[in-house]
């Protein structure tokens, strides 16, 4: 038996012994991609990733006669049935092993942002509703059952999560971000991490690292932002999935970052990712984002440079196709790189290949995959679950809801009967099935209309439209009045439709010049408000829209996060009760319609300030913010200290009541203010929090323990520090709802962080 193929080797050995046979040639081919595309694709209609019709590679025999390290989106290209796609891989797979001298098959890579990108497949919420939802058990309970469906099929490797922290609202891709705080990001997106490979399939983290701070909010922009930004806003959550996560790939972002490609920086995918953090996995490129250095970036003179440039940086593996990284010999003839870098990325995609089994011997295409339900009762449970738990009941002065056995409801607005707006743009329906009109959707959808039925059986449902989503087309408005007229409630759900690259209002590409509602859903929603009628303000987006000229004058706002599948019975159950909210805002909701493109993680600049600005940056409702059917009381603030060593650890301590009549869950929250730094710091972070489930009438004490390093920041050296001086934890429900305030010092000398430091803290409840 060969060494290589010996399952009883280290996969250090296993893979040394196999890097000892192969020629320059076969080690760069395990660095490539074949991405079986439909035809309709090679040919332009319709895209999926940014500039695909202008991008090609060579056929299936040419790019792998040598090995191939993956296999793209054999399943999430076009519709097909789980066992054709179960024969695809199997097929492609046999041809992959064929070809290659060692007989090594291809790591077989989906999306699976919002579940499987496949046909069939249960469609979860978007990424944004996983923040609403503040809890990471549910969201990794979410990622271990995509992560088993995946691996059933013969799929090793998914593209999620996306740990970008939002940072401009305007961004088409904030409804595939977790949201707008870094703790929050990365504590939801390492559960995922650990759910998805728990599972036995590599989760992949990106986009490393500045995409989300491209200038104005738009797609592929340039980033210019502080080294401070970066270190401790964006940096913060691939550290902790890389670490505590040990997450076992990374991809790159598009963007340039202070006029260097994150394709090509050294300093992102080599000196922080595996010099600082201890990385071991792979850095696989965002589509065709090697490439783009030459055609888009412009700072390479053709694709043997930037396939160069890129292997040296850190780059593993270039997807969805072998584009630049076809030329790699080449440019180790030129002398424009070192054998040994295509040895080192080799040797890393192959010790990921014997981990997953894909080395040893007798390993058999034909029997890699098996035919499952993919939108199975177990899915659709978890899926009803996430979406409950992430629509956040935003105002409800006038207690309207939960709505009482009302006999007639005027339901209006274009997500009413268009169940289409609960999906992400990375779903499968939204990101491929568009391109399939005549064939069926192939998932069991309840739109909004169809839900509040069912929930309201009793009670007489007009449905009017009212207005598209986006065409300014207003004559259904009075259509909707008159329903709202002849109602007892109006229920007025207006929003996204998720799309890619300008065919949506939401998703890749979709970016917007303000926070207005899209098209003219304002014109309707004030038409109703007109009629005196008690209105229900119901928001399904992918990004927070301005909200501040219908404030106090609809009876009640609801905000749903593109909540999947299940996302229509779960909205009802909200309005019916059935279900009590209990989603936090994970991104504030905007006053005004150009304000805001900042986050709550503003300095004092970045804050209201009277007498300095006309302009008020305030959100109408801030992050955290989320209200119930039920009441809590967050009292007893408890610090363990008044001082606390540079070096120490702060224990806080508060009890946490419902005080209401029914069960529910609050979420407390423990922010950190820095009232003195040798740089400007923001005027509170989120450093703790904590999803506690509480039954009528009880409370329970809860214990955070905050470690010096999470008081840490960059200072004026560039270095990672805890500054003695003055702090305040503040303690409550909302980033501006924050009754408990506790003061202590830092004491002793500034302190250098050294890598490894503390990154979360710990929690108990009693």
């Amino acid at each position: 038996m060969n060494v290589w193929a010996d399952k009883e080797r280290t996969a250090d050995e296993r893979v040394e012994a196999l890097l000892d046979q192969m020629t320059v040639t076969e080690m760069a081919s395990q660095l490539g991609a074949f991405w079986p595309r439909p035809k309709e694709r090679k040919e332009g209609g319709g895209e999926v990733a940014p500039m695909e019709s202008a991008m090609s590679s060579g056929e299936f025999e040419e790019v792998s006669r040598d090995g191939l390290g993956h296999l793209t989106r054999v399943f999430g290209s076009a519709p097909v049935a789980v066992e054709e796609g179960v024969d695809n891989l199997a097929r492609f797979q046999g041809r992959v092993v064929e070809r290659s001298r060692f007989n090594i098959p291809a790591i077989a890579h989906e999306e699976c942002l919002t579940g499987l990108t496949a046909w069939r497949a249960t469609v979860y919420p978007a990424a944004i509703a996983w923040g609403a939802t503040f809890d990471p058990e549910l969201i990794e309970e979410m990622a271990s059952a995509i992560g088993q469906d995946m691996a059933a099929l013969g799929v090793h490797q998914g593209l999620s999560p996306l740990l970008d922290v939002v940072r401009d609202y305007r961004w088409g891709r904030v409804e595939e971000t977790i949201g707008e705080d870094p703790l929050l990001v990365g504590t939801l997106g390492t559960a995922y991490v650990k759910g998805l490979q728990g599972a036995g399939v590599l989760a992949t983290l990106k986009h490393f690292v500045g995409y989300s701070a491209s200038r104005a909010g738009r797609n592929h922009a340039p980033v210019s932002i502080g080294t401070r930004e970066i270190e401790d806003i964006l940096l913060p959550p691939f550290e902790m999935a890389v670490r505590e996560g040990r997450v076992a790939s990374v991809m790159n972002s598009y963007s340039d970052l202070d006029g260097v490609p994150a394709a090509a920086s050294r300093h992102l995918l080599t000196h922080v990712l595996r010099e600082r953090w201890g990385f071991e996995g792979t850095v696989v490129s965002d589509y065709w984002s090697v490439s783009f250095l030459h055609a888009m970036h412009r700072v390479v003179d053709d694709l043997t440079e930037a396939g160069a440039l890129s292997l040296h940086a850190g780059m593993d593996v270039e997807l969805p196709e072998t584009g630049a990284f076809a030329h790699l010999e080449e440019a180790v003839e030129r002398g424009i790189l070192d054998e040994a870098d295509i040895r080192e990325a080799a040797r890393r995609i192959l010790r990921q290949k014997a981990q997953l089994g894909l080395l040893d011997e007798g390993w058999d295409p034909a029997t890699a995959g098996a035919a499952i339900d993919l939108d199975s009762p177990r899915n659709r449970a978890i899926a009803r679950r996430v979406a409950e738990e992430s629509v956040v009941l935003l105002a409800n002065d006038e207690g309207l809801l939960p709505l009482q056995e009302p006999r007639k409801i005027a339901l209006l607005g274009p997500i009413a009967d268009d169940a289409l707006t609960f999906l992400g743009c990375y779903s499968f329906p939204n990101h491929v099935m568009q391109r399939h009109p005549d064939m069926e959707m192939g998932l069991d959808l309840v739109n909004l209309a169809d839900a509040v039925r069912a929930e309201f059986a009793d009670a007489e449902v007009a449905v009017e439209a009212g207005v598209p989503i986006l065409e300014p087309d207003t004559s259904g408005i009075d259509a909707a009045v008159e329903a709202a007229k002849n109602a007892e409630v109006a229920i007025v759900a207006v929003g996204d439709k998720a799309g890619m690259f300008g065919k949506g209002t939401s998703g890749e590409g979709c970016d917007v010049v303000d926070l207005s509602l899209p098209g003219v859903q304002a014109d309707l929603v004030e038409a109703v408000l007109a009629t005196g009628t008690p209105t229900v303000l119901l928001v399904v987006s992918g990004r927070p829209y301005s909200m501040g000229a219908f404030a106090g004058r609809a009876a009640a706002v609801v905000q749903a996060f593109m909540p999947g599948a299940e996302g229509g019975m779960a909205m009802a159950g909200v309005l019916s009760g059935r279900v009590n909210p209990t989603g936090k805002l994970p991104v504030g909701i905007p006053d005004h319609p150009g304000g805001q493109p900042g986050t709550y993680l503003a300095p004092p600049l970045g804050w209201f300030s009277d007498g300095v600005s006309n302009l008020d940056p305030r959100p109408l409702f801030p992050f955290g913010h989320g209200r119930s059917y039920t009441t809590y009381e967050i009292t007893d603030l408890s610090l363990s200290a008044d001082e606390v060593p540079t070096d120490g650890e702060l224990e806080v301590t508060v009890t946490v009541a419902n005080t209401g009549g029914r069960a529910g869950a609050e979420v407390v929250q423990v922010y950190l203010s820095d009232l003195t730094g040798q740089v400007v710091r923001p005027l509170k972070q989120l450093v703790a929090y904590v999803k506690v489930p509480l039954e009528a009438g009880e409370s329970r004490t809860v214990t955070f323990g905050l470690h010096a390093d999470l008081m840490s920041f960059t200072g004026l050296d560039k270095t990672r520090i805890v500054e003695p001086g003055a702090m305040e934890v503040k303690v409550g429900a909302s980033s501006e709802d924050l009754p408990l305030i506790g003061a202590f010092e830092l004491t002793g000398e500034v302190r250098e962080v050294a890598e490894g430091r503390v990154l979360l803290p710990t929690v108990s409840l009693g």
